[in-house]
């Protein structure tokens, strides 16, 4: 944050559209948590309980919902319908992101017949295969690596060491973090005589509009038809995506998933940390798998499901807190065995 760039108040509030109520004049110079504030910073409250750290945080003004009127908070303050959100418009208003300027820089090495578009950043070191077009306004960071026959759409983020590989379709606004690959080949083997016979894999990967991709993600090419990652989808670190895999809308798969082949999941869906799914099967639009958990079949809309195999996660619940005393109830039920023995001898 620069102490140097401030925003009135009010000046703050028109910005985000939203109302203010308060002395609209002090000054902000940039964001703080709520118990970390400081002087000449704006914090937020997005929940009635966390209202304790209002009284003595230091920050200059807060943001908090408009239902929340009746909390006093003795300072100015914005009123939000989402404070949470409006906050990370504060944070991208004080510290911007700051790409590598426009333009191409003499290191990097484009192929014949490559397309760039308007406004476009190319870094040091940046290779760009045969045929490939960058379309306006994206970034393509120093040492990455983008193959023949690709398309990269339009305000694209491509971070340092990413591999982009052959024929591999780029939606627009797509961001993909440092050390990930995107069309590497699918893990397909044919045994023929006790030896393993690498099977060609020919097809290609999508990746649709605004999709956002974490670091150290292994993204596998088809075998002969396409991996699709549909539109809104952000995929966390340290996920492994097999092929012929298709990702519905606005899915989230947090870190350490892995998804066998020609698997679908659909839209809305929630793979929540080191899940693992089975190929060929499809999870329904609006599911939510636990972690760690292992999914074996398909599974209809709105399943909620956790374990290894999983299965309805209310189920899972009852399960895990019978699983400690099962060594008591097994000592139990030996000891019964044994006094029913004892009493069948007696008779």
């Amino acid at each position: 944050m620069n102490k140097n760039f401030k925003k009135k108040l009010r000046d703050l509030a028109s910005i985000l559209d939203v109302t203010y109520e308060g002395d609209g004049e002090i000054e902000i110079f940039g964001y703080s948590g709520i118990q970390e504030g400081k002087k000449g910073t704006i914090t937020f409250l997005a929940d009635a309980k966390f209202e304790k750290y209002l009284k003595n945080t230091k920050a200059s003004a807060v943001i908090i919902k408009k239902d929340f009127k009746a909390i006093s908070a003795d300072k100015p303050v914005l009123y939000s319908e989402n404070p949470y959100y409006t906050f990370i418009k504060v944070v991208e208003i004080f510290d911007p992101v700051i790409h590598p300027e426009q333009g191409i820089h003499k290191t990097a090495v484009l192929e014949k017949d490559v397309k760039i578009g308007k406004n476009v950043s190319i870094g040091a070191h940046v290779f760009i295969g045969n045929m490939t077009e960058i379309e306006d306004d994206s970034v393509i960071y120093p040492s990455a690596y983008i193959g023949k026959n690709c398309k990269i759409g339009k305000k694209s983020i491509i971070y340092p060491n990413v591999s982009i590989l052959d024929r591999t379709s780029i939606g627009n606004r797509v961001t993909i973090h440092s050390g990930t690959v995107i069309g590497s080949d699918g893990f397909g083997y044919i045994n023929v005589s006790g030896v393993h016979k690498k099977i060609p894999q020919l097809g290609n990967v999508v990746i649709e509009d605004d999709v956002e991709i974490g670091s150290n993600v292994s993204l596998d090419r088809a075998t002969l038809e396409e991996t699709r990652i549909c539109k809104g989808t952000k995929i966390d670190n340290l996920v492994q995506i097999a092929h012929n895999v298709k990702i519905g809308n606005n899915t989230l798969i947090i870190s350490q998933v892995g998804i066998a082949g020609s698997s679908e999941i659909g839209s809305n869906v929630i793979l929540a940390g080191q899940v693992g799914v089975v190929g060929h099967i499809k999870i329904g639009d609006y599911s939510m798998i636990g972690s760690q958990s292992g999914v074996g079949k398909s599974l209809p809309n709105n399943s909620r499901c956790s374990g290894s195999p999983a299965f309805n996660h209310r189920n899972w619940l009852k399960s895990i807190t019978t699983f400690p005393k099962i060594p008591e109830m097994f000592k139990r039920i030996k000891n019964l065995e044994e006094k029913i023995a004892k009493l069948d001898m007696e008779k």
